[in-house]
């Protein structure tokens, strides 16, 4: 087994067998469903057990030519078009200093500022994330404690917080990061130095 300490993390990867069958099942699925058709049905009319759709559209096995030849004539779209998540060009969000959008979050207060980086949810991906660049500059309101789906990683630029997640606290100066569990109750609870800013980029899985 390879030593994940040595991997290079800004080599070039190349692309999986496994993200090819992924990327295929997705597009299956979704024309499948697009024309309203079962997977009983749409293995029945490409004379695929209903086994073998199932594992093709979850990505389990990868399907041969004449499988995805006989699938592109039940569903009536051309092969190419089920590989066109695994082609399609990945992007990027360039923000420029202070252009990010400011959002208001449930559960924050009114003085608090919340600018969104940037945003990519994709059909290639299973997860979304979610960069903020916040600033606390009030410590006259209680802070309530926030709680949602996915993992967050919050990493302090300026001044110093006491950060709350679960029974746990955290004495946070900058440079400091903290990286969690997000559905666990969590919040700053005292706002030692202001002004206080910090990353926060929470990640998600996708509901298809």
């Amino acid at each position: 087994m390879p030593d994940r300490r040595c991997q290079d993390p800004h080599a070039v990867r190349a692309p999986s067998e496994n993200e090819l069958q992924v990327a295929i099942g997705r597009e299956v699925r979704a024309c499948r469903k697009c024309h309203g058709m079962t997977v009983t049905e749409l293995a029945s009319a490409a004379n695929i057990s209903v086994g073998m759709m199932s594992k093709i559209e979850n990505g389990v096995i990868s399907a041969s030519l004449t499988m995805l030849q006989a699938l592109s004539q039940a569903l009536g779209v051309p092969m190419t078009s089920l590989l066109r998540s695994f082609e399609e060009e990945r992007s990027a969000v360039f923000v420029k200093a202070g252009a990010g959008i400011g959002v208001e979050r449930r559960g924050t207060r009114a003085a608090d500022q919340y600018n969104l980086l940037g945003y990519i949810g994709s059909s290639s991906s299973a997860v979304s994330v979610e960069p903020y660049l916040i600033t606390l500059a009030s410590d006259t309101d209680a802070f309530p404690l926030l709680q949602h789906p996915g993992m967050e990683l919050l990493y302090l630029l300026e001044g110093e917080i006491t950060y709350r997640h679960g029974s746990t606290l955290y004495h946070m100066m900058p440079g400091d990061s903290l990286f969690f569990d997000a559905d666990t109750p969590h919040g700053p609870v005292h706002l030692k130095r202001l002004p206080i800013r910090f990353l926060s980029i929470i990640s998600y899985q996708q509901r298809w």
